[in-house]
């Protein structure tokens, strides 16, 4: 499979090593970004082909997929010119920056497979939580909160456009919060009910939120909280609690405890690293980008949704719009 890459800035470190890991599986036609600066960055670590122009991704035919790292108020227009070429998207988080275009860019794809970058579901822990919930060991769940201790400093706020609803969509909850909030969603389905607040503390300058708290009901009836920042220094593991009428289960960064009311037990720890949740965004190994990667083109080969489909992050874009309108 050939795959052109849209994009080389602060994302696109984790793919490109992927991309490697996988070159028995995919090669990359072409690395694109109109800035020569980071065209010459990224060739210092990279021996991928580079373009300027992006009509020369669009119009190779023998292209098969693009890999979307650009900045996300442009992910509906790319998308739109992509699949209309044909080509299979997979797109970094977030789908866009409101539930209107991230709803139209998934309506694009019909023809085409749509994969999201939102490699949380393929952590260990994550994964074996929820083959826990679908077996249903816990029971029925009665709860399901999450928290997101992350910190970010002014600096990283300072950089033109960060933490803008012009670009970004918004603050903690669709750029960092959205990997916690996607699993929640995985576990717990979507809310009928949700009643938030959401500021910007004193710790930032910034236009949107970096804090956000909110009380869910669930459509199966569970009941949750959501509390998100990015003003929690040094940054702390994110955690989902979830309990059940068989158990309950607490995910904490990258490991898993499971408790049953039958006396049984599960666990699982791994040494994956940092999380990203500090100053450093992207403190975390590729592993999972890897995987993510790998069940892309399987997807891709077997005319199937990806783990991450659109559809999906359809789920978390509107639970994100949900606290976002319900508070303020």
């Amino acid at each position: 499979m050939k795959i052109g890459i849209v994009g080389l800035g602060m994302a696109v470190m984790p793919h490109a090593k992927s991309l490697l890991d996988h070159k028995s599986r995919v090669s990359v036609a072409y690395a694109y970004s109109p800035t020569r600066e980071r065209r010459a960055k990224f060739a210092e670590r990279f021996d991928f082909p580079l373009t300027d122009r992006l009509e020369a991704i669009v119009d190779d035919r023998s292209i098969d997929a693009v890999l979307i790292l650009a900045p996300p108020n442009t992910h509906l227009e790319l998308v739109e010119r992509f699949a209309a070429a044909g080509k299979h998207i997979l797109l970094e988080k977030p789908l866009e920056i409101t539930l209107a275009r991230a709803e139209r860019l998934v309506s694009l794809c019909k023809a085409v497979t749509l994969g999201v970058v939102l490699q949380h579901r393929f952590r260990p822990a994550a994964t074996k939580l929820h083959d826990i919930v679908a077996s249903g060991r816990l029971g029925r769940l009665v709860s399901a909160s999450a928290s997101i201790p992350n910190w970010r400093p002014q600096s990283y706020y300072d950089q033109p456009g960060r933490g803008t609803k012009a670009r970004d969509g918004g603050g903690v909850l669709l750029t960092q919060g959205i990997h916690t909030l996607d699993l929640l969603c995985w576990y717990a389905g979507e809310t009928s009910e949700v009643k938030s607040l959401w500021t910007t503390t004193p710790v930032h300058r910034m236009e949107t939120e970096d804090l956000a708290c909110a009380a869910l009901r669930f459509s199966s009836g569970a009941l949750g909280t959501v509390h998100a920042t990015t003003a929690a220094y040094p940054g702390f593991p994110e955690r989902i609690e979830l309990i059940g009428t068989k158990g309950t289960a607490l995910l904490e960064g990258t490991s898993l405890r499971a408790q049953f009311l039958d006396g049984t037990s599960e666990e699982l720890k791994t040494e994956a690293g940092g999380g990203g949740t500090g100053a450093d965004p992207m403190a975390f190994p590729h592993d999972w980008h890897r995987d993510l990667l790998a069940d892309f083109l399987d997807a891709v080969e077997q005319r199937r949704a990806p783990r991450s489909s659109g559809e999906e992050t359809l789920k978390v874009h509107r639970l994100i719009d949900r606290i976002l309108r319900s508070g303020g």
